[in-house]
């Protein structure tokens, strides 16, 4: 009976209120991020009917983020995570009522008023994506690190299915000025989440550093620990080359002939597959053998991604780029978790800034990337280009990272495990 009582189960994160709201916040603001991105991209393309201004997209938004995240690390770790987070958030929500407002007064948009609007969005994120992470640590007791994780990747997933999935509906019926109050709503529903949540004490620090001296300890932490610089340049170099998503408007609209409809379903098939390996992830974690995991879904995420360069048949685009986020859920669940796994405390809002600043690189600027090359030898050369580098970044990087290849957890006490 007592076995019985302290087994562990797949919902013992969700048993915690503030462990649900937290993962309530995660989904509102997801889907109103994800919705986002996709009818950003689809206006300014109706507008300019041009690869590289959906690369300028993914830079304007990259600068801001890129600039202040680590700074906004410093914040998360000295100021009230939960009050950055509110304040970050409701940003959102007052910029998306701006795009809606902009969409109102001119029939496709200002094209310089999208783009400004979005480079406020990047400034609220180099703020908010330390400060959740490090909020997550506060909120998810650490023995329920692995369940809490794949449970929040699990939300963060699905509302990337559905945002994405829905948005492209609402467009084609109420247009750009009715998707964006969708998504302003979304917004607020994150606010009032989080809102919900009691505020934590701030960290320990024993000894203030001088501000930069403070920032650098983010990144001396994250290059003293080979796992660590090791899975986060993995990531940033795969997705950088490797992503897609910044050109499917292009696909959508000029190769699959499916509109607006078929771009957010091309959206989502990436998140159905990642869903789909983080919810196996809360019953069977990958970090027992982390590091070999880790390159694996790199791989398939590269090959994934080459088969979709050359598919003119959307069921088979959907069906890899479903693959593709399948692949990239196991990365997701393997490097959120051994972040939260390796870093301490006082150190977990500069760490994830430092992560943050490779994400925002391999994100933002992959979608500059991906545009500038795109206009310059043909969409599908430069997606195929992207899959065949993705298998170059896992060879060069598993030869560079014996430690992150042999990296290993214990899954029931998440203590890292020694390997002969």
């Amino acid at each position: 009976m007592t076995a019985s009582k302290t087994s562990p189960s797949s919902i013992d994160a969700l048993r915690l209120p503030e462990v649900r709201a937290f993962i309530g916040a995660i989904g509102s603001f997801t889907f109103a991020s994800r919705a986002l991105a996709v009818v950003i991209g689809f206006q300014i393309y109706q507008i300019t009917h041009s690869a590289l201004s959906l690369g300028w997209l993914g830079l304007i938004e990259a600068v801001p983020a890129l600039s202040l995240v680590l700074f906004g690390g410093y914040i998360a770790d000295h100021y009230d995570r939960r009050k950055i987070l509110l304040f970050t958030r409701s940003a959102s929500f007052l910029c998306a009522l701006g795009l809606a407002a902009l969409s109102f007064y001119a029939a496709k948009g200002s094209l310089i008023g999208l783009y400004s609007v979005i480079f406020l969005v990047g400034i609220a994120r180099g703020f908010a994506d330390p400060a959740n992470a490090a909020f997550e640590s506060q909120v998810v007791p650490r023995h329920l690190t692995i369940n809490g994780s794949s449970w929040i990747s699990s939300m963060w997933i699905s509302a990337s299915i559905i945002g994405p999935g829905a948005i492209g509906f609402v467009f084609e019926a109420w247009g750009a000025i009715g998707a964006y109050l969708l998504i302003a709503a979304f917004f607020f529903l994150s606010v009032v989440a989080t809102i919900t949540i009691a505020p934590k004490p701030l960290p320990l620090i024993e000894r203030k550093e001088p501000l930069f001296k403070s920032i650098a300890l983010g990144w001396t932490f994250v290059f003293s620990h080979q796992p660590l610089w090791g899975a986060m340049a993995l990531d940033l170099f795969a997705v950088l080359f490797g992503g897609a998503i910044a050109l499917l408007p292009i696909y959508a609209t000029d190769i699959l002939h499916v509109g607006a409809r078929g771009l957010g379903l091309l959206n989502a098939a990436t998140s159905i597959g990642a869903l789909i390996t983080t919810l196996i992830a809360t019953r069977h974690p990958p970090i027992g053998r982390a590091g070999r995991n880790l390159f694996i879904s790199v791989l398939g995420f590269g090959v994934s991604i080459l088969i979709f360069a050359f598919s003119k048949n959307f069921w088979l685009s959907m069906s890899a780029l479903f693959l593709s986020g399948a692949f990239d859920g196991i990365s997701m669940v393997i490097r959120r978790s051994m972040t939260r796994l390796l870093t301490p405390n006082e150190l977990r809002g500069r760490v994830s800034s430092v992560g943050f600043l490779f994400i925002c690189s391999s994100n933002e600027l992959g979608a500059f990337e991906s545009g500038m090359v795109a206009a310059w030898i043909g969409t599908v050369p430069c997606v195929a280009a992207g899959g065949i580098i993705t298998f170059l970044v896992v060879a060069i990087t598993a030869l560079l990272t014996p430690e992150l290849r042999r990296l290993r957890f214990d899954t029931t006490t998440m203590a890292q495990t020694k390997t002969s």
